[in-house]
């Protein structure tokens, strides 16, 4: 039986198909640009984007489970050729914004929520993994941090359970597998057929986390508080506006008091959640000094 991952250059995919292949099983990683990809030996490469079906069938072929990244675009056709394939199970990539208010019409939400949508109402048993904000998202604090200048936020003390990207693909693995990264059967917690949203293990603040940043850096790291409107302007000059509001209603919401937290490694695995201070340590050098 072969897996199939798409996305396979994200951070994710690609440590999904790291654990696949570890535990001997048959993967095939999928890219729009395979050139690209980076695999272990034994792990197949195919080329699959989702606007040009036509490589849907040789990537498909044999292929008995899917890791699926949320792509609408060419989502109906690649369901249809997933049942013509016999593919019996899809792990979908979600988010856990489609459970928010109006998901039809935010920009955040939307995406993931029309394949998941799609594949609702398709044959195929489907697994959607929710996971809220990723601890790899403080990267994008990562310019000021290297060069020794304020971060500057609109909510500072917004609250999120950011998780790491590793135990995402911990419960991928699982999803697909029905066992833990070890190995061992987890009949009792199988999340095939499942939705579940995904946190890390402790609620903290944006503020919070630019502290334990600090700390593992050993410097100090400035937070300096911006007006909503110029949050939009900066964040304006890299996504688009309705992104941008989307965010900021988020976070603006999420200023009023701890973040839930959902399934974990803990809940799912039974082991302890990779923390946001652990995910600090292993990211150390991308904010290193800029000279």
């Amino acid at each position: 039986m072969t897996i199939l991952v798409t996305g396979a250059r994200g951070k994710v995919g690609q440590a999904v198909i790291s654990r696949l292949h570890s535990a001997g099983h048959a993967v095939r990683a999928a890219s729009a640009r395979p050139a690209e990809l980076t695999v272990p030996d034994g792990v197949e490469i195919a080329e699959l984007a989702l606007d040009r079906p036509e490589n849907l069938d040789a990537a498909l072929r044999g292929v008995r489970q899917v890791f699926l990244y949320p792509e609408p675009a060419g989502i109906r056709e690649l369901i249809g050729a997933a049942e013509a394939a016999g593919v019996e199970h899809v792990v979908l990539l979600s988010s856990s914004s489609v459970l928010g208010p109006d998901a039809e019409n935010d920009p955040l939400a939307s995406h993931s929520l029309r394949v998941e949508q799609a594949l609702a109402g398709s044959g195929l048993t489907r697994t959607f993994l929710r996971p809220d904000a990723f601890a790899s998202n403080s990267l994008g604090w990562a310019h000021p941090i290297g060069r020794s200048l304020p971060v500057q936020l609109a909510y500072p003390d917004a609250h999120i359970a950011p998780i790491h990207p590793e135990d995402i693909a911990d419960i991928a693995a699982e999803a697909l597998t029905g066992a833990s990264p070890t190995g061992t059967p987890l009949t009792s917690t199988s999340l095939t057929g499942r939705s579940v949203t995904l946190t890390g293990p402790e609620s903290l603040s944006f503020r919070e986390q630019l502290a334990v940043l600090a700390e593992t850096l050993g410097r100090e790291i400035p937070v300096e508080r911006i007006s909503r409107a110029e949050a939009e302007q900066q964040m304006g000059r890299y996504m688009p506006a309705p992104m941008v509001s989307s965010l900021l209603n988020l976070w603006e919401a999420a200023d009023h008091g701890p973040a839930a937290i959902a399934d974990t490694t803990h809940s799912l695995l039974g082991r302890p959640a990779r923390t946001f201070r652990q995910w600090a340590r292993e990211n150390a050098a991308a904010f290193a000094r800029q000279h």
